[in-house]
């Protein structure tokens, strides 16, 4: 049947009325352009925007509230949050019955840290007489546990850290007893005396305190403090308090509250290996301030700095409810909405042995000038102890350092000399007091000469003229081979810590050549590269050195081939006589086992007075590396060292 235009057009809209009337029977939405959806849709844009002007608003009163009055009360209930990141979706269509709808609204907050927040809450509308939807305001649109006056907050909850471990699994860092020296200012009767009293007491600590105790600030902070205040001076661990306790426990106004505080087992051990854990600095804190907040404690240098983040673990964060106190404060509810719970940090460890780097600290401690020793297992690499003597401040010599390795070279030189056929032990080799490559004249220690001997003297005395002699033999690149074969210059993997595998000379004239043989030219190593070029020689095979063994290394370095039997031999036995006949006899009663070794006198500048100390060796399972900086002779300073760590090894 025809039907007019005109009145299909009023059949249509008959159609869409009816549907809608049945829709609103059954709680479905029918919105149209103007209905409830648009707006919602205006408020969700209006609220992440800070501007309602287009929405129109009524409490559940349905008093008009005004739109800037229901933008000041969103930044208010926000709190802490107000600046966070906030994406507001609707959720489907809004459900209408009658003149009044409800509408979901998910709202995601990026928290500090990256935590996702995400929940729904129902916004209900109401039409007016106008027809126009209109949104009923109540803070539980923010949040479902809200109410005026109320404010979102954030607690963060500190993760517990991670012990760094030793070899053995346990924790290096545990609660150690300490005493807080402090004065109550009511009390100190002379004050400059008491500064006098307390500096020479702390001055007589040993190990001694570095860096000094300060006292300048004192006699301000006593006089800024409150009559009955603890002014704390300083915190020192038990040990070190019962050494000075009877110069200072009966001085006026001095007060000894105990503590417990995470320390190593001294406060020298592994130091620059293992790092600090302090307070967050301040440049902690503009440097990263979504990862810390004031208090936090944040690894600084070694291990701990550079394995922070696994050893930190995660804090907890918590969304609570906050209102003003009396002094106008915002003060925890006790209410909490939402909470991520923290996460513990995950343990670093590391091969060190605590005897062994015990032992190591302590044939240092007394060694003013930068110093290192470092210890490695000979059979598996491992680092048992990187000790850096207090000139070091601080700074990782042990891998670090770049220095000419001097004489303790001719272990190298020796093995590729007698690898290539060049010379046996025993071969007789000339040692002049001097001895002139291209113009340039080389000399050894204290102008000695020792004429025609087997060659196995010329490495126990250290005679500097004969390797220049036999350089040319090694040929250009002989030396740096041998080094190679030794794992110098090695690809080590990732040692957890930055580390120098030096670099040896190569490809140099005759004169280079003749100063590479001695250790002096280009050649560079560190006290690491040089004990496990060590641990090489007496093994057979050079074997990566490994400072930690979880988290395991991604990029582990395999062992290199086995040295020429014949070659390695040799070596070793003119090692022992280094100690039994040469440079090293100071170590020739040290109990235990033999000891091998071989002495360094390196020269630095053009200064032949100017020169680092060297000794490397080798005891059981323990191979040795001891530098120290502008030390003069090896025998004179470093086998010193070298002995008292030896002597202080657990038998």
């Amino acid at each position: 049947m025809y039907v007019p235009p005109r009145h299909r057009r009023i059949r249509s809209l008959l159609t869409v009325t009816v549907t809608c009337l049945v829709g609103a029977a059954s709680l479905v939405a029918c919105s149209g352009e103007d209905g409830p959806q648009r707006t919602v849709d205006a408020f969700l844009e209006g609220w992440r925007k800070g501007d309602l002007n287009a929405v129109g608003f009524v409490d559940p009163t349905g008093a008009k509230v005004p739109a800037a009055d229901v933008v000041r009360e969103i930044r208010e209930l926000s709190g802490e949050l107000v600046d966070a990141p906030l994406t507001l979706t609707r959720q489907g269509d809004p459900e209408v019955v009658q003149n009044t709808a409800t509408a979901t609204v998910r709202a995601e907050w990026t928290l500090p840290g990256g935590t996702n927040w995400t929940y729904d809450r129902p916004v209900r509308l109401t039409q007016g007489r106008d027809d126009q939807w209109q949104v009923i305001w109540e803070p539980q649109i923010v949040q479902e546990q809200l109410t005026r006056g109320d404010r979102l907050g954030l607690r963060r909850d500190r993760a517990t850290r991670a012990a760094v471990l030793d070899g053995a699994g346990e924790p290096i860092v545990t609660p150690r007893d300490v005493v807080r020296v402090g004065l109550q200012p009511n009390e100190v009767t002379d004050v400059k005396a008491m500064i006098r009293e307390l500096d020479a007491a702390f001055r007589a600590i040993r190990p001694a305190i570095t860096p000094p105790v300060d006292l300048s600030d004192l006699p301000n902070r006593l006089k800024e403090a409150k009559p009955d205040a603890f002014v704390e001076v300083v915190t020192l661990r038990d040990e070190a308090y019962r050494q000075i306790k009877s110069r200072i426990h009966g001085l006026p106004g001095t007060k000894f509250p105990t503590d417990k505080l995470d320390l190593a087992p001294t406060r020298e051990f592994a130091r620059a290996v293992l790092g600090t854990v302090d307070p967050a600095y301040a440049e902690d804190l503009a440097k990263h301030p979504d990862r810390y907040s004031a208090g936090d404690l944040v690894g600084h240098g070694g291990l701990q700095g550079r394995w922070d983040e696994r050893l930190r673990g995660v804090p907890g964060l918590s969304v609570i409810i906050k209102r003003p106190g009396p002094n106008g404060t915002l003060e925890p509810t006790g209410t909490e909405v939402f909470q991520r719970e923290a996460q513990t940090g995950q343990p670093v460890r590391t091969t060190l042995d605590v005897d062994t780097q015990n032992a190591a600290d302590r044939a240092l401690r007394g060694e003013r000038r930068r110093s290192a020793l470092v210890a490695v297992r000979i059979t598996d690499g491992a680092v048992l102890a990187a000790a850096n003597g207090p000139g070091a401040a601080g700074e990782n010599l042990a891998f670090t350092a770049q220095v000419p390795p001097g004489s303790t070279f001719k272990m190298v030189s020796a093995y590729g000399l007698v690898e290539q056929g060049a010379v046996t032990p025993d071969s007789i080799v000339a040692c002049p007091k001097t001895f002139t490559v291209d113009g340039r004249s080389f000399k050894n220690a204290n102008d000695f000469s020792l004429g025609d001997v087997p060659f196995r003297t010329d490495f126990a005395k250290s005679c500097n003229t004969a390797f220049a002699a036999l350089a040319p033999q090694l040929g250009a690149d002989g030396l740096a081979a041998a080094g190679r074969a030794l794992g110098l210059e090695g690809e080590w993997g990732d040692l957890g810590l930055d580390a120098f595998t030096g670099k040896v000379s190569a490809g140099g004239g005759a004169t280079e050549q003749a100063a590479a043989a001695i250790g002096q030219g280009t050649t560079l190593v560190s006290p690491l590269a040089m004990a496990a070029a060590t641990a090489a020689v007496a093994k057979g095979q050079f074997v990566p050195p490994k400072l930690l063994s979880e988290p395991a290394p991604e990029q582990a370095a395999e062992p290199g081939p086995q040295l020429k039997p014949e070659a390695v031999t040799a070596v070793r036995e003119m090692m022992r006589e280094v100690v039994t006949a040469g440079t090293g006899t100071a170590l020739r009663d040290v109990p235990g086992g033999p000891v091998h070794g071989k002495t360094g006198t390196a020269e630095y500048d053009d200064n032949p007075k100017n020169t680092h100390a060297w000794f490397v060796g080798w005891q059981g399972d323990i191979a040795v590396a001891v530098f120290v900086e502008k030390g003069g002779s090896g025998s004179g300073t470093a086998v010193p060292i070298a002995e008292r760590f030896l002597r202080a090894l657990p038998r």
